[in-house]
């Protein structure tokens, strides 16, 4: 035998050793039965198929050293939850399997994890998303797939970007449909996302029923739709939606991850009627590994199967593909050899659940798998709690047969329009610096009705009003017959949403008529909130409490109040008796009182020791008013002789100068300053007079002054701007015009800005909340339109400006004649009390001392009269000697010698004997009407 003979024998004996060998290891490998339980009559369900068989081809082909192998068996659920728990029954007891890949619904999910939980399967779904399949409810339940509340702050974040504060959700009536919205009101709730409506489709429903619904939906305010449902009713629901016309412009609708991962799986037709939908589902990176599988999966569907030409990659196939190698590793990993089921009770029956064994591996087999750790096709395969950990979403834009990337979202970096952004940047963010959701983050999608005009804009309407344009103005382009809306509310309300977080969509409509008119009153305007024609008002209404009943209203960002405004009447300098004005009445006669009193208590210190107080009583008469009245004016030509009569005087004179300089100062500034007065400063009196009442024909101003002020509805006349104001006002209550125009504040501000040197607002302020915006009962917005009304209303210089813009015109008349004052301009009896007082109390004083002397020297004189006399003579007598000239007196003995012992050092000439007091008595009785002609003219 030759070298090369012996050679060729020993290589033939090695190749047949290595063979042996090699089917002595392949009959050594550990079979680890496994089951998998599908809706095969279902498009998902034959995708899952094809990726659950490539799966386990595909790792043993890597992993080939593997001592142990899944054997699959599969079952068809009939897309039925007793179907599906028939089948993992029969796996469970007659093929022994160890474990359960599906079911693919919620409902039989939920179902075979109470069977896997009883004979301790793992049972990991896929596509089972509900949140409420939690471990803690189903210890042996696994889901390989991100459950639906992972979703739910990306689809809250995304609303929130866009600025729409109101969604209506449409889910299917089944538990998958249902468990979402649970933990999407909670989510909504969070960033203030109201759900007015939720609309519930059952998967049997006729194309009637869903019509129904749909025109239902229609007649609704909201036109954001956030849609939760199967692909195979989807199918359905989205043609009915385009054929209602609800795909148009000005509806915005969104699906969530469950559809948005299976629109590979519909039909190009179900595709056309959902140009512009916008979709979140979990983001899966694209790699090399990822593009080999897409290229042979699709060779292998190429053969026979020409339907699965067009799908491209699947989610939910990815996700099964990635669950059979993570049962694979696990598997291997935790050392399972041949091992059976721990029979309970054996029985006849297939689907007895007494019949049903525990597996003795399956809680090692449960720990191995929860552990497992590997980057799979879908992503990065990590379990937390029996959930794949939340990853990365992308959103996406259907336009024609794609979908468009508009952006992502994760927890740490929130939106971002680069995948990129995500991954450099998340990890270094915190979630305390996150900024506020902004679309200007996502690109720009196309929405239904083909436009890149975002849906949802707020109609909001405004009065169309035909006077005091300063506070709105609504003007009509005449190229594009468009309206044009400014003023002073306008610009506020502007203000406003630049203060807001989020961006607020809007047009300003009108309220009018095919002919461009007003089309109806302030009332009828915000009760076309409640009626859904619009979606708030913006303009200068007024919060009033029963308006309140109907629409909410957002802080006030002006100040208010119902006033009335009048004519004023002719300037008193025209009238020829104003020089009687300075004092009133009562002060006038007070001082005519006050000069005749003191003029007699001159007169009574005078009378008989000064001969210009002396005469014929008609004369003494005279003299008295003539001096008392001459005083005022310091021109009096008598003079006073006692010391008295000089303190009298004194204090008299120093209270003429007071009145006098007040009376001088009043009169000229009645002459040299325009006084106006009110025509009416009482509605009281306007009430008992029955005269008529103006207003303003579209305010809540009518109802006003029918209920609280209670004035007959015959009595009032409608106007609309301040010219009729100007003529009501000017014809007055007797040519047609009215007594008096009742408003708003602010109004009447700018009404008095233009007429204020004719008009005035008089009476009280009935107090209103002011000027706000109004909104839906219960609206979200209010909340966020309300503070940022605080911050324009607190920022003076914004506020100012705004004014300034159109309140410029504006003088100080208007506050002046706000404040004019109703009272008389006349000077009062009260306010020169003091000086009366002073100057009574000193003639008084005066008078009592003059009246004590004069009764301590004369009283005895009274002796004259018989003792049987009375006192009324001696008191008779008295007067006598008061009416004749006291000889004694200082007056009447300077002539006389100075040694004249008849001279008394009190001034009242007493003498010295009882019989020379007779004696000048009598003398002086005898010659008082012989006065000397001559005393007149003595100068004392």
């Amino acid at each position: 035998m030759t070298m090369a003979n012996l050679n060729h024998l020993l290589f033939f004996f090695l190749f047949l050793l290595l063979s042996l060998l090699g089917k002595q290891s392949m009959s050594d490998d550990v079979v680890v039965r496994v089951g998998v339980v599908l809706d095969l009559n279902s498009t998902k369900g034959e995708v899952a198929k094809s990726y659950i068989l490539m799966a386990v081809s595909d790792f043993y082909a890597v992993n080939s050293n593997y001592r142990t192998r899944l054997s699959l068996f599969i079952r068809d659920s009939k897309d039925d939850v007793i179907g599906a728990a028939c089948a993992a029954l029969d796996l469970m007891k007659n093929e022994n399997v160890h474990a359960i890949i599906g079911p693919q619904r919620t409902t039989e999910a939920k179902f075979v994890a109470k069977l896997g939980e009883k004979a301790h399967v793992p049972i990991l779904s896929f596509s089972a998303t509900s949140p409420f399949l939690s471990p803690n409810h189903h210890p042996f339940f696994i889901q390989t797939t991100q459950d639906d509340s992972a979703q739910v702050k990306a689809l809250a974040t995304l609303i929130q970007a866009y600025g729409w504060r109101e969604v209506i959700t449409i889910n299917e009536d089944t538990d998958y449909g249902n468990d979402l919205i649970l933990c999407l009101i909670d989510a909504f709730q969070e960033v203030d996302v109201r759900l007015p409506y939720r609309s519930v489709i059952s998967p049997s429903s006729k194309e009637s029923d869903i019509l129904k619904e749909l025109n239902n939906l229609k007649e609704m305010q909201t036109r954001i739709f956030l849609v939760h449902m199967r692909a195979s009713l989807a199918s359905k629901f989205f043609v009915l939606v385009k054929n209602s016309r609800m795909m148009s412009e000005g509806y915005a609708w969104i699906m969530t991850q469950g559809l948005s991962s299976s629109l590979d799986t519909i039909d190009s037709k179900v595709l056309d009627s959902m140009q512009g939908v916008l979709g979140i589902r979990p983001y899966v990176q694209i790699s090399k590994g990822l593009e080999d599988f897409e290229r042979r999966w699709k060779t292998n569907l190429t053969s026979g199967k020409a339907n699965y030409k067009t799908f491209g990659l699947n989610l939910i196939g990815l996700q099964a593909y990635d669950s059979i190698w993570a049962l694979a590793m696990a598997v291997e990993k935790a050392n399972i050899d041949n091992s059976s089921f721990l029979k309970q009770n054996a029985r006849e029956s297939k689907v007895d659940l007494a019949a049903i064994g525990v597996s003795e591996i399956g809680l090692r087999l449960l720990n191995t798998i929860a552990s497992t750790r590997f980057q799979g096709l879908s992503g990065k395969f990590y379990l937390v709690k029996g959930q794949l950990k939340a990853s990365t979403f992308e959103i996406f834009n259907v336009i024609g047969q794609t979908k468009r990337i508009i952006g992502y979202w994760n927890t740490k970096k929130g939106l971002s329009k680069e995948v990129d952004d995500i991954y450099t940047i998340a990890y270094s963010v915190s979630k305390d610096n996150l900024k506020q959701p902004s679309k200007d983050n996502l690109k720009q999608p196309v929405w239904p009705g083909d436009t890149t005009n975002q849906p949802k804009k707020l109609r909001i309407g405004v009065p169309a009003r035909d006077g005091f344009n300063e506070f709105i103005k609504v003007e009509w382009c005449p190229r594009t017959n468009k309206p044009k809306v400014s003023g002073f509310s306008i610009d506020v309300f502007r203000a406003v949403l630049h203060m807001l977080p989020f961006p607020l969509p809007h047009e300003f409509v009108p309220y009018v008529t095919k002919n461009g008119q007003s089309a109806g009153t302030y009332d009828e305007l915000l009760y076309q909130i409640k009626l859904k024609n619009f979606d708030a008002v913006v303009g200068d209404t007024t919060i009033v409490a029963n308006r309140s009943s109907y629409v909410d209203f957002t802080l006030p960002y002006s100040e208010s109040g119902v006033s009335m405004v009048v004519l004023m009447k002719d300037n008193e300098k025209n009238n020829i008796w104003i020089f009687l004005k300075p004092l009133s009445w009562e002060l006038w006669l007070a001082i005519g009182a006050a000069t005749i009193f003191t003029g007699l208590v001159t007169w009574v210190l005078e009378h008989h020791v000064n001969t210009k107080f002396r005469g014929p009583p008609d004369q003494q008469i005279g003299t008295i008013f003539l001096f008392s009245f001459a005083t005022l004016t310091s021109s009096y030509r008598e003079k006073v002789v006692t010391n008295l009569s000089r303190f009298v005087l004194i204090i008299w004179a120093f209270m003429v100068l007071i009145l006098t300089q007040s009376y001088t100062a009043s009169l000229a500034s009645m002459l040299t300053v325009q006084q106006l007065k009110p025509e009416f400063v009482d509605v009281k009196e306007i009430k008992r007079n029955g005269y008529f009442v103006g207003y303003h024909n579209d305010s809540f101003v009518r109802e006003l002054l029918i209920k609280q002020f209670n004035i007959d509805e015959s009595k009032l006349k409608p106007y609309r701007t301040p010219e009729e104001y100007d003529e009501a006002l000017s014809n007055g209550t007797h040519n047609g015009g009215v007594a008096a125009i009742f408003y708003e504040i602010p109004y009447i501000k700018l009404f008095l800005s233009k007429y204020g040197s004719r008009y005035a607002m008089v009476g009280p302020i009935y107090k209103t909340d002011g000027f706000g915006f109004a909104f839906p009962r219960g609206s979200p917005l209010v909340s966020y339109i309300s503070r940022a009304v605080l911050n324009v209303t607190e920022d003076t210089d914004k506020m100012t400006g705004i004014m300034r813009k159109y309140f410029e015109s504006q003088t100080t008349c208007v506050d002046g004649s706000a404040e004019i004052s109703t009272d008389s301009p006349s000077l009062g009896v009260y306010s020169f009390g003091g000086l009366f007082i002073i100057a009574g109390l000193t003639s008084m004083f005066s008078l009592l001392i003059h009246v004590v002397k004069f009764l301590h020297f004369h009283w005895p004189t009274s002796n004259i009269v018989p003792a049987e006399g009375s006192f009324w003579l001696k008191l008779i007598e008295l007067v006598k000697h008061f009416y004749q000239k006291d000889q004694c007196s200082y007056p009447f003995r300077k002539n006389e010698s100075p040694l004249n012992p008849k001279i008394s050092p009190d001034g009242f000439g007493a003498s010295s004997s009882i019989d020379d007091k007779q004696n000048h008595s009598r003398t002086s009785s005898e010659g008082a009407d012989n006065v000397d002609i001559n005393d007149d003219d003595e100068n004392l």
